[in-house]
């Protein structure tokens, strides 16, 4: 089915806006994906791409796919330099609907057709959703699969922890009438001067609304999370921060090229990589992810670059597995404990962290 095909069916424009750097395998999944929950139109923002990212995006809007622009960033912060450009674009102004997040990211929603159309409906139509984030784990998978993400990993935290903490981060969709003074990476936000009777309607996942320090701002702590129970009824946003490990070490390397006699922090791989409880539900849309894929891939120029971004990737997995530091650092990554380092110095602290281990 094609993006106006579904526009039409649902009345619905919807934009996904996100930022990439050597993301060439996993682009075709996440675009797929995408198409099947109801988005419309791609607007990719990419900087400094080697693994044949921004070839595959060029490629893909030529044929009407997504929009691919540079990212307009000067300085270092790619992200909100790029969704500040993103406000202005037509794709953006003309979307009915928002939806701004990260290719490692899958909004699997759980009412209805299992689309967005249907979040929303069961939300009430408000004007922003902010949706939970759950974090899967590597749970041991070491070599890079050219097959979906989706099927490859069911294994996450508790739904409602997270690192010993019961708040937990979100993304969000936004409505066209949103009284929007910026996008954030998170959460769009509005004018501190807004009066109250002007907030907007604006839910969780369950469709209830978000609590006021977020809706409002008011507490850096509550910027972007709010407590996670109960916040996953309608949807969840799966967060496939680690892949594989030879993946984790591509992601790693892309943004600290030069490793060479400095110690590894584990730290975010440990806060990712809790294997507590098993979620395989996202994997109600293979049939419909695998034959989107397809149809994407049945272009043997796509099929071609995928394949390409797949021995890039690999080829660049190999050769840092040839130097002694990233050795270490896949052994270190290896060893780790799969319990959050939040949660071992509780343990620690509470005197029961020997019990444990």
């Amino acid at each position: 089915m094609s993006e106006r095909d579904k526009t039409r069916q649902t009345g619905l424009r919807i934009t996904a806006v996100t930022c990439v750097k050597n993301e060439g395998p996993f682009l075709l999944e996440w675009i797929a994906f995408n198409r099947v929950i109801g988005v419309t139109d791609f607007l990719f923002y990419s900087n400094d791409c080697t693994d044949g990212t921004d070839r595959m995006l060029d490629a893909l809007a030529e044929r009407g796919v997504v929009r691919h622009l540079p990212n307009p960033a000067e300085g270092r912060n790619y992200q909100m330099e790029a969704l500040k450009h993103a406000a202005s674009q037509d794709i953006v102004t003309e979307a009915d609907w928002v939806w701004i997040a990260d290719v490692d990211e899958f909004l699997n929603i759980h009412v209805g057709d299992h689309t967005i159309p249907a979040l929303i409906a069961a939300c009430g139509d408000p004007q922003a959703i902010s949706v939970t984030f759950q974090f899967f784990a590597n749970a041991g998978i070491d070599g890079f699969e050219d097959r979906p993400v989706i099927a490859q990993f069911t294994r996450c935290h508790n739904p409602d922890i997270w690192c010993g903490e019961t708040a937990i981060e979100v993304k969000s969709l936004i409505r066209r009438d949103f009284p929007l003074h910026y996008y954030g990476a998170h959460r769009p936000f509005f004018s501190a001067k807004l009066p109250p009777r002007k907030y907007p309607a604006w839910t969780d996942g369950a469709g209830r609304a978000v609590p006021h320090k977020f809706l409002v701002a008011a507490n850096p702590r509550r910027i972007r999370k709010f407590p996670a129970m109960g916040a996953r009824v309608h949807a969840t946003l799966n967060h496939y921060a680690l892949r594989s490990l030879d993946s984790y070490l591509v992601k790693n390397d892309r943004g600290d090229v030069n490793r060479e006699n400095r110690a590894f922090d584990d730290t975010y791989w440990r806060e990712r990589n809790d294997p507590a409880m098993e979620d395989s539900s996202i994997q109600r849309y293979l049939p419909a992810l695998e034959a989107e894929m397809a149809r994407l891939r049945a272009d043997p120029v796509i099929d071609a670059l995928h394949l390409e971004c797949v021995a890039l990737h690999r080829a660049r997995a190999a050769a840092l597995l040839a130097r002694p530091e990233y050795q270490d650092m896949r052994d270190q990554l290896k060893a780790a404990s799969t319990l959050p380092p939040q949660e071992e110095a509780l343990l620690r602290e509470l005197g029961l962290w020997e019990e444990a281990a």
